[in-house]
C-alpha cells in the first residue's frame, strides 16, 4: 500500500548549513560556495533519478538564466543573506508512491513543487531519489527533496523574504495566520495531488495526511526508529535508544507472561550517557563518509529537542518516553527515511 510521509525543515547558518552544499548533495553535483570558497562534490551519487529547478510561472519566457542554473541559484541565495544566523533554505522531503511509474512520479512531484512555487514565489530545486541500496532499506523508498529559497524570485535575483519565512507577528500584519498553517497546507495538498496521481494511474492505494486517530483507526503507529540510532545500527553499531524503543513497543503490544513482573526501567542518565556515545560514534562515521555536516547537526538538535520534551512533559522516567521527531511527519512509519 502507498505510505504517507512529508517532513519540512529549514537550514540556517547557525546550524552550519550552506545553500550550495545542500543543493550539491541532493542533486549529486559539484558546486562551489562562492561565499566560503569551499567546493562540494557529490558527483559520485548514483541514486538521483531526476532533478530540475522550478520557478513561478510568471517568469516563463523571461531570461532567468541565473535561476535555472543550480550553482548560480544557490550562490545567489547564500549571498542574499547577511546575518550569521540567517535561514538559507527550506526543504520539503516527501515519500513518493512506489506504485507509480518513474514518469508518473516525476510528474506528480513536479506538479506539487510548481504549486509551492506559485504559492510562495520562491524557486524550488527538485531532486527525485531512488531507494538506497543498503541492508535494511525499504525498496519502496522513492522520495523527493524539494529545496526552496527563503526569498521570492525576481527577474534580477532574489528579493524579499517569502510570507512563509516571516514571523507570526509580521504575518498577522498582512492578515495571514500562524506559519504552522503552511505546514498543514503542504501536508494536505501533497496527499491530494498524490491521490489524484494514483487514481489516474488506476492504482487502488491512497495516502492520508491525517493521524490514525483522525482516520478512526485504533491501532498504534508502527515502530519507528529516529535517524541517529537508525544510522548507528545500520553501520553495525549498537544503540541503547533504539533497543529501548523496541522494548517499549513490544511491551505495548505483547502480553506479559507474568503480570506482576515489571522490567527495571533504564535510568535517564544512562540513556543520556549512551546517547552521547552513540552520537560520537555516528559523528566519526559521518565525517568519514563525506556526507554534509548539516545532517549531523540536525540529528543532535533533534536529540536535544527530545531531552527538552522530556523535561516539559514532566515524566518520571525518560525510558518510558517514546522518541518523537521534532517535525510533523508521517502518521504511520514503516519506511526507513535514512536519507
Amino acid at each position: 500500500m502507498a505510505l504517507y510521509f512529508l517532513d519540512m525543515k529549514t537550514f540556517s547558518r547557525s546550524q552550519g548549513s550552506s545553500a550550495p552544499s545542500l543543493a550539491a548533495y541532493r542533486s549529486g553535483e559539484r558546486i562551489r560556495d562562492e561565499r566560503t570558497r569551499r567546493t562540494y562534490d557529490h558527483t559520485d551519487r548514483q541514486d538521483v533519478m531526476h532533478k530540475e529547478i522550478l520557478l513561478p510561472a510568471r517568469f516563463a519566457g523571461a531570461d532567468m538564466g541565473w535561476g535555472a542554473d543550480r550553482s548560480s541559484l544557490w550562490n545567489t541565495a547564500e549571498i542574499a543573506e547577511k546575518r550569521k544566523d540567517a535561514r538559507v533554505a527550506r526543504e520539503y522531503l516527501i515519500a513518493v508512491p512506489g506504485e507509480l511509474t518513474h514518469p508518473q512520479r516525476v510528474n506528480v512531484v513536479r506538479g506539487f513543487a510548481q504549486d509551492l512555487a506559485e504559492r510562495y514565489g520562491f524557486a524550488v530545486d527538485l531532486a527525485l531519489h531512488a531507494p538506497r541500496n543498503f541492508r535494511g532499506s525499504d525498496p519502496r523508498n522513492f522520495h523527493a527533496h524539494l529545496l526552496a529559497t527563503t526569498r521570492e524570485v525576481s527577474r534580477g535575483g532574489l528579493g524579499r523574504k517569502t510570507t512563509f519565512d516571516l514571523s507570526d507577528e509580521n504575518r498577522r500584519k498582512l492578515g495571514l495566520g500562524p506559519g504552522v498553517r503552511e505546514l498543514f497546507y503542504a501536508r494536505q495538498h501533497w496527499a491530494e495531488v498524490a491521490n489524484v496521481a494514483l487514481e489516474s494511474a488506476h492504482v487502488d492505494a491512497r495516502i492520508d495526511h491525517r493521524s490514525l486517530a483522525a482516520q478512526g483507526i485504533t491501532r498504534e503507529p508502527k515502530l519507528w526508529i529516529p535517524r541517529v540510532p537508525y544510522e548507528i545500527e545500520r553501520r553495525g553499531g549498537r544503540s541503547v535508544v533504539a533497543e529501548q524503543i523496541r522494548e517499549d513497543h513490544r511491551a505495548r503490544h505483547e502480553p506479559r507472561l507474568d503480570p506482576q513482573r515489571d522490567r527495571a526501567p533504564a535510568r535517564s542518565e544512562d540513556i543520556a550517557r549512551q546517547s552521547i556515545e552513540n552520537w560520537r560514534q555516528y559523528r566519526r562515521e559521518h565525517l568519514e563518509s563525506g556526507e554534509p555536516r548539516d545532517l549531523a547537526r540536525e540529528a543532535i538538535e533533534k536529540w536535544a529537542q527530545y531531552r527538552r520534551d522530556v523535561l516539559e512533559l514532566g515524566e518520571a522516567r525518560a525510558a518510558e518516553i517514546h522518541l518523537r521527531p521534532t517535525f510533523a511527519a508521517s502518521h504511520d512509519r514503516d519506511h526507513d527515511f535514512g536519507l
